[in-house]
């Protein structure tokens, strides 16, 4: 069946031109006039391809594309936009809005044909991907700051990563970020440019464009360390829907959740298959963490669901026993990460997690341990 091809334009000599010439090459075409009707007809013909305007008098082209991208059902559409406007902000301002393409009238029909083949093209590619099922969802959180709740999301998603899942790391804390530090990212792509979005405006397109691959195997959402983004943290609305969209694009997804029982920790709640609580073994940061499993009962999670991880970071006549440790907690405690500092500041100098640049260490060790226990129990989709 012929690609259909969606031409949204006021003139219709233009509409009539474009059309033939794009019909002439077996597209078949549909027309629209103005922004409303290519906003209606888009949802009903599904077209291939959107062939945009941007001067109309009922609703210019940048704001027909943001409507399109907010909806799920026409989101995906690739879009060119085909105008008159030639300024380098106009283009800007049309690939800001969603657009993939800009063409400047007047074009050569041979320029035209090319540049909607090529999008054609691109596009079937993407449909052509296969998306994976749900992924499973781990959070790891702490009951206080400090105790290297970051550490262990790092070192864990790696090892899950080099197991062969693939693997995203999101640090879902606004203007608090550190894993991103910890893996050496200096990108600017973060979590704030999405939380500050319209919920209608996040969209996988979205998320994929501030995620970062990182030489460890696994995709990272960092959340930057700018002390005025924490303001974005009660959009909490935003951090569940982008969660959400992370669940379809892997098979695993591990967020930094940060310190308690925040709102947004709240909502995520149900996302999550497991949580690693992290504390360390002494007797504030125990009471702490204590405190933290009560209000998981209180919220319905049942224990089995969670697993305590102790990283100590000073020596061990300094802490408390594991015994000991599990008797203030009442619950058992998965794996203790023992001391090696001068192992954290060299991983943190190359941006490479602990357990990688010395997997022959006891530290690596251990949190193979605790990632293969994690991965027995939450068992991902087609491991």
């Amino acid at each position: 069946m012929a690609e259909k091809i969606l031409i949204v334009d006021d003139d219709l000599d233009t509409l009539k031109l474009v059309g033939l010439i794009l019909q002439r090459h077996g597209y078949q075409i549909v027309a629209a006039n103005g922004g409303g009707q290519a906003l209606a007809k888009a949802t009903t013909e599904r077209p291939d391809i959107i062939l945009l305007d941007v001067m109309m008098p009922d609703m210019d082209g940048y704001e027909v594309t943001r409507r399109l991208r907010a909806d799920t059902a026409v989101a995906h559409i690739p879009i060119i936009m085909f105008t008159a406007k030639t300024l380098l902000d106009d283009k800007v301002a049309g690939f800001e809005a969603g657009a993939d393409d800009y063409l400047t009238k007047p074009t050569h029909p041979a320029e035209l044909v090319a540049h909607v083949k090529a999008l054609l093209a691109r596009s079937a590619a993407n449909r052509a991907y296969v998306p994976v099922e749900h992924a499973r969802v781990v959070g790891f959180i702490g009951a206080k700051g400090g105790v290297g709740t970051s550490t262990v999301a790092v070192n864990v998603s790696a090892l899950a990563a080099q197991s062969g899942l693939d693997t995203v790391l999101a640090d879902v804390r606004p203007g608090h970020g550190s894993t991103g530090l910890m893996l050496g990212i200096t990108q600017s792509n973060s979590l704030a440019a999405l939380v500050a979005k319209p919920v209608g405006d996040l969209n996988q397109r979205a998320v994929t464009a501030q995620l970062i691959s990182h030489a460890c195997g696994i995709r990272v959402l960092q959340s930057a360390p700018v002390p005025k983004e924490a303001a974005l943290a009660g959009n909490v609305a935003q951090i569940e829907a982008i969660v959400k969209i992370l669940t379809g694009m892997c098979k695993l997804l591990m967020l930094d959740l940060g310190t308690g029982i925040t709102d947004a920790n709240r909502r995520l709640l149900a996302v999550c298959d497991h949580f690693v609580a992290v504390t360390d073994q002494t007797r504030v940061s125990l009471m702490q963490t204590k405190g933290l499993l009560n209000d998981f009962s209180t919220l319905g999670l049942a224990s089995a669901k969670v697993d305590v991880v102790a990283v100590n970071r000073a020596p061990a006549s300094n802490q408390l026993s594991w015994a000991t440790a599990e008797q203030i907690l009442g619950q058992k405690v998965a794996v203790v990460i023992t001391p090696a500092v001068e192992l954290a500041y060299q991983a943190a100098d190359v941006g490479t997690p602990m357990a990688l640049l010395r997997p022959d260490s006891l530290t690596a060790d251990q949190y193979r341990t605790l990632t293969n226990q994690l991965l027995q129990k939450i068992r991902p989709p087609g491991s």
